[in-house]
């Protein structure tokens, strides 16, 4: 492989790690702070696709009203989830909360499905994105550009959000210690409310950009990269927000590098996957920047 296809296919291995990690941080949020695995996490990107779909297709809406409406219904689609699936279950065993994860996930694929039919629909991608930049030899879509950038700041602003604000702060000791925080008044409900408010709308941003890069919406395209985003947040530790990113950068440039050196085995990019989080679960269970967490906490 010569340097300039090496920059190209590292740039294209950028854009998808850094989808993988913002999607891959709803998940290690909503563990974080509940120790539950929300299995219906994927499902929002599909949401996403689908309300902006609408706007685009069927209301002609300009693009900043219908991709902000469409990141704002999906915020609110997590919120509700929280509210009918999840917050009932709090003191129920952890099964209970997973096995309804699981039914939600599978409501929303087949509500998406009785609604929407089951026909893939293409994603209008806004022309100036789907360009391309040539430097020195090497071939870079803005897309690949823009998606890394995107990321960057929304991790930014989530960074500040939990490290510089009272709820943040309130956030972060929900994740240590539920209980004791309930004791000092913290509510616990509004904030576990917001935690997967943020970690929807972050699942929003990454439905559209997934979208953008591969334009075909169907009620099924939130499985994979949801699988995939959970992976990364195995690899990097879940519940640790950074580790998210790691998880989420690696295993995007693991997929990318295993296509470009090896083209035969291109479709065995999902199989590699699933065998990365079988080894990380065998050899390190916590994941690479996690740490062992104790079970008496929700």
């Amino acid at each position: 492989m010569d340097l300039p296809t090496f920059l190209q296919q590292l740039v294209n291995g950028l854009s998808l790690g850094s989808l993988y990690a913002l999607i891959a941080i709803g998940y290690t949020m909503v563990y974080g702070i509940l120790r539950l695995i929300n299995f219906a996490h994927g499902d929002l990107i599909m949401v996403a696709a689908y309300v902006a779909v609408m706007g685009l297709g069927w209301f002609s809406w300009p693009w900043p009203l219908a991709l902000g409406l469409a990141v704002a219904a999906t915020g609110l689609m997590g919120v509700l989830l929280e509210l009918g699936a999840y917050r009932p279950l709090r003191r129920a065993p952890r099964i209970s909360l997973l096995i309804s994860a699981i039914a939600a996930s599978f409501l929303l694929e087949n509500l998406s499905l009785v609604i929407m039919g089951g026909i893939p629909r293409p994603f209008p991608v806004p022309a100036w994105i789907t360009g391309s930049l040539t430097v020195g030899g090497t071939y870079i879509p803005r897309l690949s550009l823009v998606i890394p950038a995107i990321t960057l700041g929304l991790l930014g602003l989530l960074f500040f959000l939990l490290y510089h604000t009272q709820t943040g702060r309130a956030m972060r000791a929900i994740a240590y210690d539920l209980e004791t925080t309930s004791l000092m008044g913290v509510n616990l409900n509004r904030v576990i409310s917001l935690a997967f408010l943020v970690g929807s709308l972050l699942a929003g941003c990454g439905g559209l950009l997934w979208s953008m890069k591969y334009p075909q919406v169907t009620p099924y395209m939130g499985i994979i990269p949801g699988l995939k985003a959970f992976i990364a947040a195995v690899l990097g530790g879940i519940g640790n927000l950074a580790g998210a990113v790691v998880g989420g950068l690696l295993l995007g440039f693991l997929e990318v590098m295993l296509v470009a050196l090896f083209p035969a085995w291109s479709g065995f990019r999902d199989a590699l996957a699933f065998t990365l989080l079988i080894a990380i679960l065998l050899f390190r269970p916590t994941g690479l920047l996690g740490e062992a967490l104790g079970e008496e906490k929700l």
